[in-house]
């Protein structure tokens, strides 16, 4: 039984690992032109494809409320999620939006404790979630960081954060009612589906010829197939075994992976402070996740 829990913290830890990476990725792909509502539309749509070879064939679930639920979990774990931090990309700094974004699993805590009452939080876990927070400013900021507040996109990002743990209440409510695969593909078709009044805005473009630049298409892959199909599924049963409150707490990894993934891929430096960050996150994550 110890070994089947420890497998879970695993995959958590590999899931979080691989979205780590997503930032490059995405970052590419913006340099080659797309913008990151068609980024977010094609790692969607391509997943979605995807799922099908291994998800049963049925269409609706049990009832219109539970289907209301999972396409709330579209919308939340999805377009409004990736909508919200992507614009926030472009209008305030990316370190804020990094910080932020990492909000989200003291926002999970605190909306699993209110809604459910088997959701426990020890003077650790706060503890702990406290200091990888802590960890992930000192990464993040890198200590040289200018403060420069923009109400609109920080909000954008909180929004974002805020998105994401509604997304694993939801996950949580609909995990013991149908298989996980079964939900995530129901998530990446309302993801797809709720993302398309963006395209009113900003519309699709028509020429397609991009896509299949090799740099394009791999990165596209990478994001739909492993980041997206693959670690979506795994995450949502993460979720399921872990429960939201110690699952979400892995998050705090992401900034440490893309700190080592830049390091290692775009040359970046790694100064003290980032390591020390780097110190206080992983401490964070063993004391929050120790029982």
């Amino acid at each position: 039984m110890k070994f089947k829990h420890g497998y879970y913290h695993l995959v958590a830890i590999l899931t979080v690992s691989i979205w780590g990476l997503t930032f490059i990725s995405t970052k590419i792909l913006i340099q080659h032109g797309l913008t990151p509502q068609e980024i977010f539309f094609y790692r969607f749509l391509i997943a979605y494809i995807g799922i099908w070879f291994i998800s049963p064939c049925r269409l609706f679930i049990n009832s219109w409320k539970d289907e209301l639920w999972l396409m709330a979990g579209g919308i939340f774990g999805g377009s409004l999620y990736f909508f919200t931090e992507n614009t926030a990309l472009e209008i305030t700094q990316a370190s804020n939006v990094s910080f932020i974004i990492c909000t989200a699993p003291l926002l999970t805590t605190i909306l699993s404790l209110l809604f459910y009452k088997n959701e426990k939080a020890t003077k650790g876990l706060i503890g702990g979630s406290l200091l990888a927070l802590v960890g992930v400013g000192l990464v993040v900021f890198n200590g040289s960081v200018v403060l420069k507040i923009s109400p609109v996109g920080d909000l954008l990002t909180l929004l974002a954060a805020l998105s994401w743990a509604f997304y694993s209440l939801i996950i949580k409510k609909m995990a013991g009612r149908y298989p996980t695969v079964f939900i995530t593909r129901k998530i990446f078709f309302y993801g797809v589906l709720t993302i398309l009044p963006a395209f009113c805005i900003h519309p699709l473009r028509s020429d397609f010829s991009m896509l299949l630049q090799p740099t394009v298409l791999l990165n596209l892959l990478f994001l739909a197939v492993l980041a997206s199909l693959v670690c979506f599924i795994l995450w949502n049963v993460v979720l399921k075994q872990l429960g939201t409150v110690r699952a979400s707490n892995y998050i705090y990894l992401n900034p440490l992976v893309t700190m080592v993934a830049s390091a290692l891929i775009l040359q970046e430096h790694i100064t003290p402070i980032a390591l020390s960050g780097a110190a206080c996150i992983l401490l964070g994550v063993y004391l929050a996740e120790k029982k």
